[in-house]
């Protein structure tokens, strides 16, 4: 059997919802897959027929660049056909469901729903409810699988390896589903983790999640080899749970003067977007340890991944459904 024949028998799942029950054996086969994907960026014709006649609808009730162009690209790579929608200019406005757009968007015949929205459980509730397969590109502040995903095969690809690395993740970890889902992912592959921050945006409570917890950047820095920045996202908290930003920079951003305490082949990365002056400065993001351009090709590859996984997940349980009907059948014979 082919590497990606043992890829696509080692995912089963109709959907992607969340990391939090992924075996390694799950993640390594999407991290796998993407790696046979990347590839196709590099030919000059970039494009293969691996979904074609298939149909992939992106309902995105929050506003996103990166996710939303990446899985867009990535369908149209594998040669499907995108819908994609938004809140605003949708009938959304004129009181219509999340369940109810989105099965008058089924209807039409598609195949995979790529959803982001406001409300944490969002798309496990589509899955309850549609033949079509659901991934989840972002619900609150629960889960982003595809991103935490995507970091891990950056990772990798950077390492050769995630198993023994120390991984910090950096900033406000409370209301980041970024900061979730990599802690999922990276502990089942065996990193360390340590989530820093200032105690209001970092709860004692995720040592119960299997990570370390740290208030003091500069005491952990000398340690890391993978450092993740995460922005302050202002629209969740409502209100700044810190000082002030300067304040929060002077003790939290990662600049030229903190990178002097760090690992020389330290990894930089940010799932953006950047607030450069902030979490970050200019010179230590686009420095020489940066390889935040790296996880948004990285995203291309792994959203193609998933895509082709969950697609491939459905097809073969249906045929196998349709196999068991078939041999409960009586069978036929002359009279």
């Amino acid at each position: 059997m082919s590497r990606a024949g043992r890829e696509t028998l080692a995912w089963t799942r109709r959907h992607l919802l969340g990391l939090e029950d992924l075996s390694a054996e799950e993640l390594t086969a999407v991290l796998d897959t993407a790696r046979g994907f990347s590839e196709i960026s590099t030919r000059s014709i970039r494009k293969v027929p691996t979904l074609r006649g298939r149909v992939v609808a992106n309902l995105f009730y929050e506003d996103s660049t990166r996710t939303r162009l990446s899985f867009s690209l990535a369908a149209q790579r594998l040669s499907a056909d995108v819908l994609s929608f938004t809140k605003s200019g949708s009938s959304t406005s004129k009181g219509e469901t999340l369940i109810d757009t989105a099965r008058n968007i089924e209807a039409m015949g598609v195949d995979v729903f790529v959803v982001r929205h406001k409300a944490p459980g969002a798309p496990h509730v589509l899955a309850r409810h549609l033949e079509g397969s659901v991934v989840n590109a972002g619900d609150g502040a629960h889960e982003h699988p595809t991103q935490a995903l995507l970091d891990c095969h950056t990772i990798r690809e950077a390492r050769g390896k995630i198993e023994g690395l120390h991984v910090a993740i950096v900033g406000d970890i409370g209301h980041s589903r970024v900061a979730r889902s990599n802690l999922f992912a990276l502990k089942t592959l065996g990193a360390k983790v340590t989530l820093v921050g200032p105690p209001t945006l970092v709860s004692g409570r995720f040592r119960e999640l299997g990570a370390e917890v740290s208030h003091d950047l500069d005491e952990v820095l000398p340690e890391i080899d993978v450092i993740n920045m995460l922005r302050i996202q202002r629209e969740r908290q409502g209100h700044l749970n810190f000082p002030s930003l300067v304040e929060y920079s002077r003790r939290f951003a990662l600049n030229e003067k903190r990178m002097k305490r760090a690992k020389k082949d330290v990894l930089v990365m940010h799932p953006g977007p950047l607030n450069r002056g902030v979490e970050i400065t200019p010179e230590v993001a686009d420095g020489p340890n940066s390889v935040i351009l790296n996880q948004v090709a990285s995203g291309l590859a792994v959203r193609m991944a998933v895509l082709f996984l969950v697609t491939a997940a459905k097809e073969r349980a249906q045929k196998e459904q349709h196999s068991t009907e078939q041999a409960a059948l009586p069978s036929g014979g002359a009279s």
